[in-house]
Parts: C-alpha cells; structure tokens; sequence
C-alpha cells in the first residue's frame, strides 16, 4: 500500500470497478432511474377569432366576511357625518365672516335687557327674603334614642341585625 492508494487498489483497477458498480446497479429493474415528465404544456396553436362553442359562465361568488361588511358600511357613515359637519362649519363661519357690530349689537339687545331684568328681579326676592325673622328657641333640648337590635341566625349561619 502507498500513500496515493490507501485501498491497496491501483487507480485504473478503481476506475475499472467503479464502472463496473455503476453498470451493475444499471441493470437493477428497481434501482432504475425514475424518469421525469413535463408537468405543464403550453399549446401554440392560434386561437380562433370566433368559433362556434357557446360561452361558458362564470358565476361570480365572492364572500365578503361580515366584519369587513361592517367596516365598509361604518367607514361610509363616518366619511358622511365628517361631510355634513365639515358643511355646517363651513356655514357657521361664512355667517361669521359677515358679522358688522351694528348686527351685533342689535341682537344682543333683547338677551342683555331680559338679564337686566332677571337680575332686578332676583335682587328684590334676595331684600324680601332678608325681611324675614328667624326663630331662636331659648329652652332646653333633650335627645332621646332607643335603639332595638333584633338578631337572628338565617340559612346557612348568616346573620341578620334589624335595628330599629
């Protein structure tokens, strides 16, 4: 045995055996290789501009999950109440836009002379009841307290204190 063949086996004598294995396994009906087929074909042949098959239909049976039913619906109810009050401040700051101090004034008048009225009102009922006495009791005062505890065992040890 030398160092390049640690077998003892000459190269061609390795070569030689190799070969002669691989045959062998060959030959084997098992050990066959397996043959691979395409698994896709294309057909290149034109298609027809028209042809005489009747159309086949495709019905159309999307689900849509009701969680994201109910999204669509409530995105659709937000986007139109955001509109609304997007207009309705729009509207309220156009009217503001166009506010002079004379109109100002001229409607404030009614609110600021009902006030005034109200607080004359409420300024004569605070003088009327400042006119009235107060009674002062000068005699002596007892307190008496009975207390009556009436105690009872109930279902399943519980007890119960009515005090009256």
């Amino acid at each position: 045995m030398d160092a390049l063949h640690p077998h003892g086996m000459p190269e061609s004598a390795a070569e030689t055996e190799a070969r002669r294995l691989i045959a062998d396994w060959a030959q084997q009906p098992e050990q066959q290789p397996i043959r691979h087929f395409p698994t896709a074909y294309r057909d290149t042949t034109p298609l027809p501009a028209y042809g005489t098959t009747p159309p086949v239909p495709q019905p159309d049976h999307r689900i849509v999950p009701a969680w994201a039913a109910g999204i669509a619906v409530a995105s659709i109810g937000v986007g139109a109440g955001v509109t609304g009050i997007g207009c309705g401040a729009w509207l309220v700051l156009q009217g503001l836009a166009s506010v002079t101090l004379t109109s100002v004034l001229l409607v404030t008048a009614p609110f600021a002379g009902l006030a005034m009225v109200a607080t004359a009102a409420a300024g004569a009922l605070s003088k009327i009841r400042a006119a009235v006495t107060t009674h002062v009791y000068e005699g002596p005062v007892t307190q008496h307290t009975e207390i009556t505890n009436t105690s009872h065992q109930g279902w399943l040890s519980r007890t119960h204190n009515d005090i009256s």
